[in-house]
C-alpha cells in the first residue's frame, strides 16, 4: 500500500479511534457531462481507499440542477466506475433523494437567524459582494425577521414566485476575505422539471449547502475532494457546524492535468458543438468512454493512476506517462500481428506460381505461453512504403534498388526491378528475388542484413481502415494561445489520420470489437467498437511503439 498524505490523516484517525474507526469515502460526480480521466483518479482514491482500509464507498450522484442533468449521464458514470473495476454495492445515493430533509435543513437555520430570503437578482449580488480588494455590503433584506423569511421560502416552494426574483441566502459575513463566505445563495428558484423528482419542487439547493449535508447524512468520514474545493471548506465546516450535524473531514488533493489535453467539461462540449471531434467517446477525447474505445484498459487507468500518486500541489503530467501504462501492459499481454498501413505490392519473380506456404509466427515474445500462429507467404506480397526508396538516404537500411532485406518469420529478398505509374512517376510494384535457403530469416552462409520488414500475403490479406490518433492538441498547454485565440487555435490538425485499404494477416478477418493486437513495427491498435463491423474492419492506434516510429508515419 503506498502511503500519501490523505493515508497519513486516515492512519492518525485510525490510531485516535475517530469515528469508531470507520473509513467512508464517496464519490460524488453531478450528472451534467461524460467521466474523464480526471475523474478516474478521484475515484481511484476514493474507491481505493475505502478498499483498502476495509472501509466503504458510495456512489452518490450531486443532481441539484435539473437544468443541465439527465438519466443519460446517470448511466454512463455507473458504466464508466463499473468499466474502472470498482464497485458500490448497495451504496448508490442521490442528492435529490435529501431534497426534503435539505429544506427542513434550510428551515432550521431560518429559525436559527443564520439564513434569509434575498429579493436581489444575480447581478445585484454581485455587485453588493464587491470585490477581492473591497468587502462587500450587506442586502437590504438581510434583517428580515425570522417569520417573514420563513414565509417567503415557504411561498417560494410552492412556486409563487418567479425564476430569479429571489434566493435564500445564508448569513455569515459580507465583509469576509473568502468571498464565497459573503452570503452565499442555498437556494435558488428554477421552473424546471427534474429527471427523478418531476414538477415536485421548483426550488432547488445549491452545490455547496447540498454537499456537505449529503455527506452528513450518508456518514462520510473523509470527503475527499480536488484542490479547487479547498476554499469552499469553511463553507463546509460552518453549514455542517451550525446544524450541528455529523462532520466528515474534507480534505483536498491536487487535481489531474495532462499535457495536450483539455479537461473542462465546457471546452469539451465546445469541440463536440463545433465537431472538431464526433462525440463523447471520440477517441481523441480524454472522456473514459474515448479511452474505453480508443482501447485503453481500466487496469491500465488504474496503474496510471496509481504511478502519478496523490499530491497537494497542481501540476501537468505529461501525456507519455498514461501512453506508457497501456504500453506496458499491451507489451505483456497482446498477441502481435503483421499489418501493412501503406501497401506497396512486392512480387517474388523466382517463387514458385501457385505455391503457398504457412510460416510460423510467434504470438508474444514476453509471453511464452501465448504460442505460435501460421501465416501464409505466397508470390506477391504487400510491404509499407515507407520500408522503400529508390534512392535511398544515408543510413537507411531498408529495401532500395539492389539491396537485401530479411521479411520476418520468411525469406531474405533482393530488390531487382522497380515499377513505375508512367503519368506520375510514383512507384506501384517492386521485383524482388528470394533466397529459399533462407527460411525463417537466417542465412546458411551467415551473411547479414541490417533490416528486417514486415509484410503480408496479397491473395490472403484482410482489407481494412485503420485510424492514427495522435494528440488533440499541439501544445503541452492547449490554453496557452496568442492574443486574440483560444485553446480551439492549438487544436492539432494531425490528430486523426484516416488510412483506407490496409492489408492485414488474414488472422485478424474475424476480430472482435475491442479486442487489442501490436502491429508489429507500428504500435498498440484496437478493433473500433463503434464504427467496425463484418463488412467493415476498423482499427484504431491505441499508441505508437515509440514516437520516432509514430513520426514517420505522420510524415506521409
Amino acid at each position: 500500500m503506498t502511503t500519501n498524505f490523505i493515508r497519513e490523516i486516515i492512519d492518525k484517525d485510525l490510531e485516535a479511534n475517530k469515528n469508531e474507526s470507520r473509513i467512508h469515502t464517496r464519490f460524488p460526480p453531478e450528472p451534467n457531462g461524460y467521466l474523464h480521466i480526471g475523474h478516474a483518479k478521484a475515484i481511484c482514491i476514493s474507491f481505493g481507499i475505502a478498499k483498502d482500509y476495509k472501509g466503504l464507498c458510495n456512489l452518490r450522484f450531486d443532481d441539484t440542477n435539473p437544468e443541465t442533468e439527465n438519466i443519460e449521464y446517470v448511466k454512463s458514470i455507473q458504466e464508466d466506475v463499473k468499466w474502472l473495476g470498482f464497485d458500490w454495492g448497495n451504496r448508490l445515493y442521490f442528492a435529490s433523494d435529501y431534497f426534503e430533509k435539505l429544506y427542513g435543513y434550510a428551515v432550521e437555520l431560518i429559525n436559527k437567524e443564520k439564513a434569509y430570503v434575498c429579493d436581489l437578482n444575480l447581478e445585484e449580488i454581485r455587485k453588493y459582494r464587491g470585490t477581492v480588494k473591497e468587502p462587500g455590503k450587506n442586502s437590504p433584506y438581510r434583517n428580515r425577521t425570522v417569520d417573514e423569511n420563513l414565509d417567503l421560502f415557504s411561498r417560494m416552494k410552492k412556486g409563487e414566485f418567479e425564476n430569479g426574483s429571489r434566493v435564500l441566502r445564508a448569513k455569515i459575513d459580507m465583509a469576509s476575505p473568502n468571498m464565497l463566505m459573503r452570503d452565499p445563495i442555498l437556494y435558488r428558484i428554477r421552473k424546471k422539471s427534474h429527471y427523478r423528482t418531476g414538477d415536485k419542487w421548483c426550488i432547488y439547493p445549491t452545490y455547496d449547502f447540498t454537499h456537505c449535508l449529503s455527506d452528513s447524512i450518508e456518514g462520510i468520514t473523509h470527503s475527499l475532494c480536488t484542490l479547487e474545493f479547498d476554499v469552499h471548506r469553511p463553507l463546509y465546516d460552518r453549514i455542517l457546524n451550525e446544524l450541528g450535524a455529523h462532520h466528515p473531514q474534507q480534505i483536498e488533493f491536487a487535481r489531474l492535468n495532462i499535457s495536450h489535453t483539455i479537461l473542462s467539461k465546457r471546452k469539451l462540449l465546445d469541440l463536440i458543438k463545433k465537431k472538431y471531434v464526433s462525440g463523447w467517446d471520440d477517441p481523441r477525447m480524454p472522456t473514459l468512454g474515448g479511452l474505453r474505445r480508443r482501447g485503453y484498459t481500466p487496469e491500465s487507468i488504474r496503474n496510471f493512476c496509481d504511478h502519478i500518486g496523490v499530491a497537494k500541489v497542481d501540476s501537468i503530467i505529461d501525456l507519455v506517462v498514461l501512453e506508457n501504462s497501456i504500453r506496458e501492459e499491451l507489451n505483456k499481454k497482446s498477441q502481435r500481428v503483421m499489418a501493412v498501413l501503406k501497401p506497396l505490392k512486392v512480387v517474388i519473380t523466382n517463387y514458385p506460381e501457385n505455391k503457398k506456404e504457412e510460416l510460423d509466427a510467434i504470438n508474444n515474445p514476453e509471453d511464452p505461453s501465448a504460442s505460435t500462429r501460421k501465416v501464409p507467404f505466397s508470390k506477391e506480397l504487400y510491404i509499407e512504403e515507407d520500408d522503400f526508396r529508390e534512392d535511398p538516404p544515408k543510413k537507411f537500411y531498408r529495401l532500395s534498388p539492389g539491396k537485401e532485406v530479411r521479411l520476418r518469420y520468411a525469406y531474405f529478398i533482393k530488390c531487382e526491378k522497380v515499377i513505375k505509374d508512367k503519368k506520375t512517376g510514383k512507384v506501384t510494384e517492386l521485383h524482388c528475388t528470394y533466397d529459399p535457403a533462407t527460411k525463417g530469416g537466417n542465412s546458411p552462409d551467415g551473411r547479414k542484413v541490417k533490416a528486417t520488414l514486415h509484410w503480408v500475403s496479397a491473395q490472403d490479406a484482410v482489407s481494412a481502415e485503420v485510424r492514427l490518433y495522435d494528440t488533440l492538441f499541439t501544445k503541452r498547454d492547449p490554453e496557452e494561445a496568442e492574443e486574440g485565440k483560444d485553446f480551439i487555435s492549438n487544436l492539432n490538425p494531425n490528430s486523426l489520420i484516416v488510412l483506407q485499404s490496409c492489408q492485414l494477416e488474414p488472422g485478424l478477418k474475424n476480430a472482435k470489437p475491442g479486442s487489442r493486437y501490436q502491429f508489429e513495427r507500428q504500435g498498440y491498435f484496437c478493433v473500433d467498437s463503434v464504427d467496425s463491423s463484418d463488412k467493415n474492419l476498423i482499427f484504431n492506434r491505441i499508441v505508437s511503439l515509440r514516437d520516432t516510429w509514430k513520426k514517420i508515419l505522420l510524415k506521409k
